[in-house]
């Protein structure tokens, strides 16, 4: 009994092993490219088709009709057995196929017995592009057909590509960077915010500038009339003339004193008094010094009361709180200039965000309203979230000498989340739509075809590549668009 139940098993071994010895003596398979020039439908007409709508190749009695079954399944083969062109049972012979295609290892599909067919073991990959060989065992004797098979092929040579100027890569490791987007807003850069005030009481005489001007370090603003300065003026020139006699009666008292006609007394008291001029008349120099005026003797009279008020930076004039007429205030901000050489994003970040955002970290910025692009990092983040928004902000400065960014503007803000090594990879410029596939372009001596990709992780830069192409594979990256448009040109088929 146990023989028995040994027997089956023995048989299919037996089986395996003829038809292996057939595979080996078998013509080599080969990855040579093959002539799409050759008709599809001319191949079809050598064959006939098949009651199952599939091809159908007949010696003698005996006949195998191949089909490639894809309806809710994945595109499968599925062979059919006649005899006299009746059908015979699955079980009637043992088939193999082996196909062949550009660039790719041969592929060997067993079947196993169905309902009324033979099953193959593996998916058929698209396109269905291949030259095939089809072994056959049947009443211990041995068939065999050769079948070619072309789509999605498109023949172009090395001069005809730099016509139209595709780039050819080859697809290999690649580290794909994850980006987190998050949205933001330029605003002024505070730590480069002044506000000007004139650090004198007066009336208004003259004003330069309006908001939105930009102004230069040094440059006059505003022009006020101010008595306290007239006062200081005359601190000043009051002191220098005390000075000048100071010094006059000093070197007259030194000589008299030193000729032993005068006693060291008045020489004593004439350099104590000098000194009490050079102190005054410094202490009434730094007075005039510490509001931006220069001491100067001799000043007219109709300018002692002038005084200028100056840009103490140069940027862009924010807010204006000064008129002709005006009475201001020494502590008056009249003027508020910002310095664009720098700006701030300030980054919305949500509370699931919170532990991928870090200081340090390098950012793209993107303008929402037109076409500006900038980097920075991140120099700070909040260790409170909003009450009310209930997110964190986050601080970007970016360099903005060329005055591209302007506050208000919203942006989005890319971070590099994660950095991940893969095995495959291709650019993202290569990945075009082809009927209702994601494909690239592989090339295969002087031929491109369509390459379905199963695709992974992307960074807009490099896609990663589960799935349709090995790495060492060339493809068309740069203007790959120009590939799918000749294939289409050319109506490659679809045809099983």
């Amino acid at each position: 009994m146990r023989n028995v139940q040994w027997m089956p098993i023995l048989i299919v071994i037996a089986v395996g092993i003829v038809l292996g010895g057939l595979i080996l003596t078998l013509d080599p398979p080969t990855t040579t490219v093959v002539d799409t020039d050759v008709d599809h439908h001319a191949e079809e007409s050598e064959s006939d088709i098949g009651p199952r709508g599939g091809k159908l190749f007949v010696e003698g009695a005996f006949g195998v009709e191949l089909t490639v079954f894809e309806n809710g399944v994945p595109p499968q083969f599925r062979v059919y057995l006649y005899e006299n062109g009746k059908p015979l049972p699955p079980s009637a012979a043992e088939v193999v196929i082996t196909l062949t295609r550009l660039g790719a290892p041969v592929q060997i599909f067993y079947f196993t017995p169905e309902t009324d067919y033979l099953l193959g073991d593996q998916v058929v990959e698209e396109p269905h592009s291949f030259d095939l060989t089809i072994a056959a065992v049947h009443n211990g004797r041995t068939f065999r057909w050769g079948y070619h098979q072309v789509e999605a092929r498109l023949k172009m040579t090395d001069a005809m590509l730099k016509t139209i100027d595709v780039e050819i890569r080859t697809a290999g490791p690649a580290t794909i960077q994850s980006t987190l987007k998050l949205p933001g807003e330029i605003v002024f850069n505070p730590d480069r915010i002044v506000q000007v005030v004139p650090r004198l009481p007066g009336v208004v005489a003259a004003v330069n500038y309006e908001p939105g001007q930009a102004v230069q370090k040094g440059e006059v603003m505003a022009v006020i009339e101010s008595q306290m300065l007239a006062d200081l003026h005359s601190q000043y020139m009051a002191a220098q003339r005390r000075l000048t006699l100071a010094r006059t009666v000093y070197q007259r008292e030194k000589q008299l004193w030193e000729e032993k006609i005068s006693a060291k007394q008045d020489y004593l008291a004439a350099e104590l008094v000098l000194s009490e001029a050079k102190i005054a008349s410094d202490l009434a120099a730094e007075k005039l010094r510490a509001l931006g005026v220069q001491p100067k003797s001799g000043l007219p009279v109709k300018d002692l009361t002038r005084y200028e008020i100056l840009a103490p930076i140069s940027g862009l004039i924010t807010a204006r709180a000064i008129a002709l007429g005006a009475v201001l205030k020494e502590d008056a901000a009249v003027f508020t200039v910002a310095d664009m050489s720098t700006v701030w994003t300030a980054v919305t970040v949500y509370p699931k965000d919170l532990g991928i955002v870090r200081v340090g970290q390098k950012t793209q910025v993107k303008a929402a309203a037109f076409d500006a692009e900038g980097e920075g990092i991140v120099t700070y983040i909040t260790t409170l979230i909003g009450g009310q928004t209930r997110t964190a902000t986050a601080r970007v400065i970016l360099d903005n000498r060329d005055g591209r960014w302007h506050p208000g503007m919203f942006v989005t803000v890319e971070l590099v989340s994660d950095e991940i090594d893969v095995p495959v990879a291709v650019s993202a410029h290569a990945i075009q739509t082809f009927r209702d596939w994601s494909v690239v372009f592989g090339r295969y001596g002087d031929y491109f075809e369509a390459r379905p990709l199963v695709l992974g992780r992307s960074d807009g830069n490099m896609v990663e590549v589960l799935q349709g192409l090995r790495a060492g594979e060339r493809y068309a990256a740069h203007n790959s668009f120009a590939i799918k448009a000749d294939m289409e040109k050319a109506g490659v088929t679809h045809d099983h």
